[in-house]
């Protein structure tokens, strides 16, 4: 959705031009406050933004992420309390509610059985193939265990969804204030693809929710 928002930001106007920079959930502060990049989409400030100064749009997206487990016969929601118990699959460098957002390895290792990654699939791929002693639940976002579903509807009846999610939360856009654009030119900007539609249209096109 990043890039199809970029995309339809340098549509627009000629001011200003939009490209991506790769960062990963666990340099993405340090690479803002470095001025690697000026602008990050679907963000919450409560990830480890605290101490760095930003300026944030108003929420853009909701999502949640949800716990999830191969479904086996006698198996139900039960299965998940607590979840502390179980062997764990989830990504690395990210904030989940099970551990009080915690993002410390050493920590996250020391406190629970837990197999950190960088990808959403391969830890869905971890449940799937039925190996408790590796992973018995997988943390998700709800949009990518959505699309996941769009693309392979089969899996829907071989995978155990939590009911009550790990966390919800709001995203938003941070920029730098020295970003050559700002918030009120950025807020401007969004607000054009917002009231021509199209904004919630990549929303539903992916399986996020608006806020």
């Amino acid at each position: 959705m990043v890039g199809d928002l970029l995309a339809e930001l340098n549509t627009r106007q000629s001011e200003y031009r939009f490209e991506t920079y790769i960062t990963s959930p666990k340099r993405r502060q340090l690479d803002f406050v470095e001025g690697h990049y000026h602008l990050i989409f679907f963000e919450s400030p409560r990830w480890s933004w605290q101490d760095v100064d930003h300026l944030a749009t108003e929420p853009l997206l909701m999502d949640r992420e949800l716990y999830v487990a191969l479904a086996k016969p006698g198996r139900d929601q039960s299965f998940f309390e607590p979840v502390s118990e179980r062997k764990i699959v989830a990504m690395l460098g990210y904030h989940y509610g099970f551990s009080d957002e915690v993002t410390d390895e050493q920590i996250l290792r020391q406190r629970f059985d837990i197999e950190l990654s960088h990808s959403h699939r391969r830890n869905l791929e971890l449940i799937l193939a039925d190996r408790p002693s590796v992973a018995e639940v997988a943390v998700v976002s709800e949009s990518y265990l959505q699309l996941f579903l769009q693309r392979q509807p089969a899996m829907a009846d071989r995978l155990l969804v939590s009911e009550t999610p790990d966390q919800s939360y709001r995203m938003r856009a941070l920029l730098r204030p020295d970003a050559p654009i700002s918030l009120p030119a950025l807020t401007s900007l969004l607000a054009t693809i917002k009231d021509s539609g199209l904004y919630a249209e990549m929303v539903a096109r992916y399986g996020l929710q608006l806020p």
